[in-house]
Formats: C-alpha cells, sequence, structure tokens
C-alpha cells in the first residue's frame, strides 16, 4: 500500500450473492495487478449481491474495473436474478472514492472515463450519480434505481432518463449500470427479532433522511428469510455527521414501539477508523480519546 503514491477506492456492487464460482471470477479482475490492491469483499445470499472494496491507482484501478464489469456482463443474467436489495444491473453500482493525492474532481473525472469504456465496450447503458451527476435528479443512486431491472426498460424511453453514456435500451442480461464519485460512506445493517417486514420498513422510514430521520442515512427495511428476521439496511453517507451509534440507538428507540428489539448489527466492507473509535468514545464514555492512541495505528 505505501507504493502507491495516489490513491482511489472503489466499491462496486455486483448482482451476485450465491454462486461462489460466479463471484471468484468476478472477482479475479482486481486480483495479481500491479497497482491495484483487493481489500475485501462479501456476500450475502439474501440481498444476493456481492460487494467488492479495491483500491488503486488511478489508470491501473481503472482498467481492473473495467475487466470486472465486462466479467459480470459475461456471467450474470438479470432476468433470473431475484434478491431483497434493489439492483438494476448485473454491476449494479460502482463508486469511486477519493482517498490519497487524489481531487473528487479527479475522481468523477476517472468515473466518466470508465462509464464511457464499459459503454462501448460492452454495449451497457450508464447513468452518472452522486458527485458525477449530469443533474441533480440523477445525485440520488435511489431515484437513478427506481423501477429497478423490471422497470428500466420502459424508463429508459423517458427524455429525463437517457443514460448519460451507451445504448438507450437496456442491456438484455446485464440491464444498467450506476458508475460516479462520492465520499466514504459505511454500510450498516441492524437486525431485528421480529419477521414483519413492515415493521422494519416502518422503522427505516423514520430513520432515514427522506422521512425526517438521521441527515446522512439512508434506510430500508431488508427480509433475511434463512434467519426468520428482518433488518435495517442503511447507507450513511458522511459518518462524521451521521454517526454509527446514532443509528443505531435510533433504531432501538423505534423498535420498542412495536415491541422489536435489537438481536445484532453488522458492517459490510470496510469503514474507517475513526468511525468505530467514535462508537468507543460514546459508548465507553472515553474523553478526548484519538487514533494516536490505537496500537495498530501506530505501527
Amino acid at each position: 500500500m505505501s507504493s502507491l503514491k495516489r490513491i482511489v477506492e472503489c466499491v462496486p456492487n455486483f448482482s451476485e450473492g450465491r454462486d461462489l464460482d460466479k463471484i471468484e471470477k468476478i472477482v479475479d479482475a482486481f486480483r495479481g495487478k500491479k497497482g491495484v490492491k483487493l481489500l475485501d469483499y462479501s456476500n450475502d445470499e439474501d440481498h444476493n449481491r456481492c460487494v467488492v472494496t479495491v483500491v488503486g491507482e488511478p489508470e491501473e484501478l481503472k482498467a481492473a474495473v473495467v475487466e470486472a464489469i465486462g466479467k459480470a456482463v459475461e456471467l450474470i443474467d438479470m432476468n433470473v436474478h431475484e434478491g431483497q436489495h434493489p439492483r438494476m444491473g448485473a454491476t449494479d453500482v460502482v463508486p469511486f472514492i477519493p482517498i490519497k493525492n487524489v481531487t473528487m474532481d479527479e475522481a468523477i473525472e476517472l468515473s466518466k472515463e470508465v462509464a464511457k469504456e464499459v459503454s462501448e465496450k460492452y454495449n451497457l447503458p450508464i447513468f452518472l450519480y452522486e458527485k458525477s451527476a449530469s443533474s441533480k435528479d440523477r445525485e440520488n443512486l435511489a431515484k437513478v434505481r427506481k423501477g429497478q431491472y423490471e422497470g428500466m426498460k420502459e424508463k429508459l424511453q423517458q427524455p429525463e432518463w437517457k443514460p448519460d453514456f451507451g445504448p438507450e435500451n437496456v442491456h438484455p442480461t446485464a440491464g444498467v449500470t450506476a458508475i460516479g464519485a462520492r465520499m466514504p460512506l459505511i454500510a450498516y445493517n441492524v437486525n431485528l427479532n421480529t419477521s414483519d417486514l413492515e415493521i422494519a420498513t416502518k422503522i427505516a422510514k423514520k430513520v432515514r433522511h427522506i422521512g425526517g430521520g438521521l441527515r446522512f442515512c439512508k434506510a430500508m427495511g431488508v427480509e433475511l428469510k434463512e434467519r426468520g428476521i428482518t433488518q435495517v439496511s442503511m447507507n450513511l453517507t458522511d459518518y462524521t455527521k451521521t454517526t454509527i451509534y446514532s443509528a443505531f440507538e435510533l433504531i432501538k428507540v423505534e423498535a420498542r414501539r412495536y415491541g422489536v428489539n435489537v438481536v445484532g448489527s453488522e458492517v459490510i466492507g470496510l469503514v474507517p477508523m475513526q468511525s468505530l473509535i467514535d462508537c468507543a468514545e460514546y459508548y465507553l464514555g472515553i474523553e478526548d480519546f484519538s487514533t494516536d492512541q490505537v496500537l495498530e495505528a501506530k505501527l
């Protein structure tokens, strides 16, 4: 890692969480590449989704991401895809995050270069979102993805939803992909001891910003059928202003009205160390704690 002079993070989400062979073939695009480091990947069978975290030099990372998207186009057929997580494409969303010696403007430019290349190479319609969005209406991923894969054929025919790159028709098996640049976010889920999805959905609506909840929180209710429970699945888009512990505590408060308890939580992918230190400070009442006091941070 220390040999990388300019670092961009990418967290592509692929619509496959059950076929481990397909997941490995997609993730292989990030292995053994100079200037690229695979940090993490995890799959969820209920969501039927795989989230990859990778960092690298801009040009090398770009090549690896283009290769991975191509492999997803080859292996994933959205016509037979089912899962709890909203999705519109084989490669559903590809965010680029500036980490070191890279500006947000450079991350935006990188996202547009990748969007152009994959649209031409794989005949894939691409929406630019978040900081890369071509209009205000396209900044919010939920708004871009509304209608999901099944509704994209009709959506793309609307003048206001013409793709930023690529054909104006949905790819017959790979659907549509959103690519953009954004700040780091935390994917955080809180599990509830109820199988009633309606309760989880009502709690999510109270917690998320659009429902009057936490400013930098996006949330939805998800059913975990195999475990017989539900969860509030969240993206915390600015952990410095909407903390993990704030989301956790608010969900506990809202769950009480339904006689429901929190039975656990999970982090998807990687999180900044500071976000966990913030939780330790809050729950342990530690005063004036800093990352300098973390042993591993000194190594």
